[in-house]
């Protein structure tokens, strides 16, 4: 019987202890997470989302993401991830937020919630040179074809507009600039400052109508209910632009194209 209830105290003893180092370990992460913002971004959208020459994150949202942690107090951690998996990884709670360049639309706000507008831009064509498309009333023809990258606005565009042209729906941007130079589409659906970058590198065999059609804002995806992180990340933002954060990001990282803009009539959006 003493043997029995030895062995029944011992027992309990280091369940208790289990149990204890278990709520320790629960609590302890629960802080971790509480001062811990993951922001999902797809690191291949330069000079918005991109990696340095070492693979760690950069860019125009990188550095928007920091001053938010700074902001808040909190650490930031950037996951990498393909666009069109960016709201399921929020919805799921495997990302806090999304910063990368993401147009808040109506059908996006029926699954996630939107910060404030931080930019502003819209939709326009990458066309191939010697193509006769001169805005986006061109394009539904039959013998038409246009490129959209898989995910974003354009591809959604694309798909409610264009019901006699072919649409070519690629996973990389790079792929949809592709098939413009090479003539195997006659335009690329993107927004404006993407358009005219591909345009200068492709000079020789596109052409840029930078007019858009569509107008377009961009802002911080935030996961449904998580009201308190909606109004802090707008109290940041307010007070980001307000002490010319973004006047300064503009200048570090799109100062050729913001005065292209100028020069060209376009506001430059950021």
């Amino acid at each position: 019987m003493d043997l029995a209830l030895n062995l029944l105290s011992r027992t309990g003893g280091r369940l208790l202890g289990l149990l204890v180092a278990l709520a320790l370990t629960i609590s302890t992460a629960h802080a971790t997470s509480k001062d811990t913002l993951v922001v999902g971004m797809e690191l291949a959208y330069p000079p918005f989302e991109m990696t340095d020459t070492a693979g760690r994150p950069t860019g125009v949202s990188v550095d928007l993401a920091n001053e938010l942690g700074r902001f808040l107090g909190k650490k930031i951690v950037i996951q990498n991830m393909a666009f069109d998996g960016l709201i399921p990884a929020l919805k799921t709670g495997k990302i806090d937020l999304i910063i990368s360049s993401m147009t808040a639309n109506a059908e996006r706000a029926k699954s996630i919630d939107f910060s404030d507008p931080y930019l502003s831009t819209g939709l326009c064509l990458l066309v191939q040179k010697d193509s006769p498309v001169k805005g986006i009333k061109d394009l539904d023809q039959p013998g038409r074809s246009v490129a959209v990258k898989k995910g974003t606005t354009g591809h959604a565009w694309a798909g409610k507009n264009l019901k006699k042209a072919k649409v070519l729906v690629l996973d990389k941007e790079a792929a949809a600039v592709l098939e413009v130079v090479q003539g195997k589409a006659d335009a690329f659906i993107y927004d404006q400052m993407s358009t005219y970058q591909n345009w200068q590198k492709n000079q020789a065999t596109t052409r840029a109508i930078l007019e858009p059609f569509q107008k377009e804002s961009w802002a911080v995806g935030i996961r449904k209910g998580n009201g308190d992180l909606r109004k802090k990340v707008n109290a940041f933002l307010a007070y980001f632009r307000k002490k010319g954060g973004f006047e300064k990001l503009g200048d570090q990282y799109l100062k050729e194209q913001k005065e292209a803009f100028k020069k060209l009539g376009y506001p430059f959006y950021l």
